[in-house]
């Protein structure tokens, strides 16, 4: 086998599961069937309710989180992630459903499951790790307002408006409500929402999200509450994989789609497994592998009717909290849900809609950390204003261009302030030698500067204008061994500058270039002006016996007006040689 082929293979069998895999999983399988057991009751409701939310209908959100939930269990990255339909995925995917229907949504989410295995076979899981926490943070906020106001239509009781703007639907619905009141459905809704937030701080291992739905759908049965709508009937199993839905010609115009459920699946289910490792010790997850297993998912649920999955962080935090110590556990929760389509489908056909409403309205409330926004806010004035605007981005236009927003106004926040970190700072002239009067003599003629910091685009600048408005002198000494970093922009500024100021008379002498940066001045011409007698000057000594030797020629001083000092020893330029600030 060829060197390359061996490091392909290679790279194939580390996305695959493995023997540690199978050791975890036999460590302690009675804790993790628990685990499993208890987060397939809290996940029952949400993949209903997340089901009916994205415009599929609750047996989609149930053939997710079985299909999605079972494959990502095992093919994943970590060992505590839990899959299957999360509300961030359904904000999406409803206004697909307005625009491509159905049949769009399942072929968005087998595209989105293609491009999650090449983002992992390009090993792009790293990355993840660059997203900003306020970011993230102002994402979450969003997402949470989103899901609480998709949620108002099944609260009031009324058909949901039509709309794929939520802050629109949210008003036609209050509006409806207003012409016709169903205080049945609210009833429900809020009992629900009120058992499972009250219940969480009560006790909090205790799943009251299972509990206040039974109640609501027996109060609901025995009452004869025909304003509570139930979900409706329910397929008694899963269907049998097909890819009849799938349209060849309508490939095209549905990848920007499934770019951002991609990046969206890709965003969440990393997101979801690192919180998962922060909250045990020893637990790291492969951020490819997670893709890889993600991508799986996503290209399996779509054959069975499922909708897009992600990991979802809510799922994956009571699997940790009750014990959970492989993946096992998630494999559980799917096999009780697939049980659950097969065996109890009538009993949960005649769940009232409100109910659930009741149930992802309560989700959205939890994943609202006030801690966590009060504690960004306070942070920087950049990190308040990157949250606001990413969270104010989410709710008035879609998740993948309120990350855009946010990253792009985090990374030109962080460019400007490690910009302001450059400086020009005028240093004095070493005394060598030198009496006080002879010194002022060369300091009359004589300037030397030191750059210090960033040299690039966003700085750049700033040292033109500085450098040219010197006046009065006849040379310029520029100490540059603290330049940390230079590109094409800041190299052809500087270059500007030299011209302006050579055309002025004015000579131009440079010492401690690195040799990084040489490179860049070279490429655009300006090392050969900042050498203008073909030498590299190591230290100050070298550089203002230059400086004075080219007043002597120039006639400005004469051979005896400052007495003439040895000259230094020459030294090869080096990042070590640089003299004390």
């Amino acid at each position: 086998m060829t060197s390359d082929a061996r490091r392909v293979w290679t790279r194939i069998t580390s996305l695959l599961p493995g023997r540690d895999d199978l050791a975890d999983v036999r460590r302690d399988p009675r804790r993790d069937l628990l685990a499993g057991l208890t987060v397939a009751i809290v996940a029952l409701p949400l993949a209903l309710g997340f089901g009916v939310s994205s415009g599929l209908g609750a047996e989609a959100g149930l053939a997710t989180a079985v299909v999605a939930g079972s494959l990502a269990a095992v093919f994943g990255g970590s060992n505590l992630q839990v899959s299957g339909p999360t509300g961030a995925m359904t904000v999406v995917l409803v206004p697909i459903v307005g625009t491509y229907g159905p049949t769009g949504v399942l072929t968005v989410g087998l595209m989105a499951g293609v491009l999650l295995v090449a983002l992992a076979a390009m090993r792009a899981g790293k990355y993840m790790q660059y997203v900003p926490a306020p970011v993230v943070e102002g994402f979450t906020l969003g997402i949470a307002c989103v899901i609480g106001l998709q949620q108002i239509p099944n609260a009031l009781g009324v058909p949901k408006p039509e709309g794929d703007r939520v802050l629109v639907v949210t008003w036609r619905a209050v509006e409806e409500f207003a012409h016709a009141p169903n205080w049945t459905a609210v009833g429900l809704a809020v009992a629900v929402a009120a058992v499972m937030l009250a219940g969480a701080r009560w006790r909090p291992t205790v799943p009251f999200s299972i509990v206040a739905v039974i109640a609501a759908t027996v109060v609901a049965q025995l009452a004869h509450l025909g304003a509570a709508q139930p979900i409706g009937d329910l397929p008694s199993g899963l269907p049998a994989p097909t890819l009849a839905f799938l349209d060849p010609g309508a490939l095209g115009s549905l990848l920007a789609p499934a770019v951002a459920v991609a990046a969206l699946a890709a965003l969440e289910s990393l997101l979801s497994a690192s919180v998962a490792d922060g909250m045990t010790v020893g637990q790291r997850h492969d951020p490819d592998r997670e893709l890889f297993g993600q991508g799986l998912a996503n290209i399996a649920s779509p054959l069975f009717g499922g909708v897009p999955a992600t990991g979802a962080i809510a799922r994956t935090a009571v699997n940790v909290r009750t014990g959970a110590t492989s993946r096992l556990a998630s494999l559980t929760h799917a096999a009780v849900l697939a049980v659950i389509v097969f065996a109890a489908a009538p009993l949960v056909s005649t769940i009232p809609l409100a109910a659930l409403a009741g149930v992802l309205l309560a989700t959205a409330i939890r994943m609202v950390e006030v801690g966590s926004l009060r504690a960004m806010a306070r942070a920087t004035r950049s990190d308040a204003l990157i949250l606001v605007l990413t969270a104010v981005a989410t709710l008035a236009l879609d998740l993948v261009y309120a990350v855009i927003i946010g990253l792009v106004v985090a990374c030109a926040l962080a460019l400007r302030a490690v910009a302001q970190q450059a400086r020009l700072d005028q240093v004095p002239l070493d005394r060598g030698d030198h009496t006080a009067e002879e010194h002022a003599l060369l300091a009359e003629h004589i300037v030397a500067y030191r750059l210090d910091g960033p040299l690039f685009f966003a700085a750049a600048h700033r040292f033109l204008l500085e450098l040219t408005e010197v006046a009065d002198v006849r040379v310029i000494v520029l100490r540059m061994a603290r330049v940390s970093t230079m590109d094409a922009t800041g190299a052809l500024v500087l270059k500007d500058a030299v011209e302006k100021l050579t055309r002025r008379g004015i000579l131009v002498l440079a010492f401690g270039i690195r040799p990084g940066q040489r490179q860049v001045l070279d490429s655009v011409g300006a090392l050969k002006l900042l050498q203008p007698d073909g030498r590299e000057y190591a230290t100050t000594p070298e550089a203002i016996r230059a400086a004075r030797d080219h007043l002597e020629l120039t006639g400005i001083l004469s051979a005896d007006t400052v007495p003439q000092q040895p000259a230094p020893k020459p030294a090869m330029p080096s990042e070590s040689q640089e003299e004390p600030a």
